[in-house]
């Protein structure tokens, strides 16, 4: 069976007159007829009763209209959607991210996708670093809206940098150390440092061996926080210091202070991570497309709309 004899059966039923259905299908009579019979043998039941005035449903060829109205329909409807999917504007989209480093660019990259394409469903993840490398190198990621990372772990691993951000030191409000204009290493080794914890946020120490690497001192990690919500607040109480990236100010606003680094050239690079290997969607493309010009616009302070 065939769609082409559901729907042949379709014109019929409707119809209830074979000359007029097979002008509808463009056939010729006893080609459609033919094609009717043959459906019927093949279901191994009488769909039609035929007479001298036309013809007529059966019981079963009543149901078997209903049922294959609701097929056709479903044919479509799934041609539909592969069609929409192929194009860009259908099916579900798994993302993973860092929620604060990309807080300039993704919330308007989301609005700006889904208003341009409400048929697609964005999954967001909340993950470390690592943990987002590893769930797009293990195919459960599409994309990940992330921090650039570093390490053996990224065989496989490309980045694209969309924004870059200077590290700085967050503070409490009152702080000693806003009254410089830049903090030196040796004296921010010297303050209790607040920080992520280690084995869920390994980039984090990757990035404090790089900023440190050419100071005696090194810095002291005084409490270990689960993610940069509790670390804000650690500082805010006035638990310690931290090392972030800039992008935190537009989080904070003025409960923490903030002074830059004294020699410190290393800047937070937030951008898009992918597997090489990866089946991107044309909706995740499109999704990229959106997160590049959201990010331009970032850097110019214009609004994208």
């Amino acid at each position: 069976m065939e769609l082409r004899h559901l729907r042949y059966f379709v014109a019929v039923g409707e119809a209830l007159n074979l000359t007029r259905a097979a002008s509808q299908l463009r056939l010729a009579q006893p080609g459609l007829s033919r094609q009717i019979q043959d459906l019927e043998e093949e279901i191994g039941v009488d769909l039609l009763q035929r007479s001298t005035r036309g013809v007529a449903l059966t019981a079963e060829g009543k149901l078997f209209l209903e049922e294959a109205r609701d097929l056709l329909a479903r044919a479509e409807d799934s041609i539909r959607k592969v069609r929409a999917l192929a194009r860009g504007e259908y099916g579900e989209l798994n993302i993973g991210y860092s929620p604060l480093p990309t807080s300039q660019i993704l919330p308007p990259a989301l609005v700006a996708f889904q208003k341009s394409t409400p048929d697609v469903k964005v999954v967001l993840h909340d993950l470390a670093g690592d943990e987002q490398v590893a769930q797009l190198l293990a195919g459960r990621l599409e994309l990940a809206v992330m921090v650039q990372q570093t390490g053996e772990q990224l065989a496989g691993f490309t980045f694209e940098t969309l924004k870059q951000y200077p590290y700085v030191v967050a503070m409490p409000v009152g702080h000693r150390f806003q009254r410089l204009k830049a903090v030196p290493l040796e004296t921010l080794a010297a303050e209790p440092l607040v920080a992520l914890r280690r084995r869920e946020y390994s980039e984090f120490y990757r990035i404090l061996d790089r900023i440190f690497a050419g100071c005696r001192t090194k810095p002291k990690v005084a409490v270990e926080c689960d993610g940069t919500s509790s670390l804000i607040a650690s500082v805010e109480s006035g638990r310690g210091v931290a090392i972030v990236s800039s992008a935190v100010k537009d989080i904070t606003g003025r409960r923490l202070a903030y002074r830059p680094l004294a020699a410190c050239t290393e800047v937070q690079s937030v951008g898009i991570g992918r597997s090489v290997k990866g089946d991107v969607t044309p909706a995740g493309e499109k999704f990229c497309e959106i997160l590049r010009k959201m990010a331009e616009g970032a850097k110019t302070g214009k609004r994208n709309g």
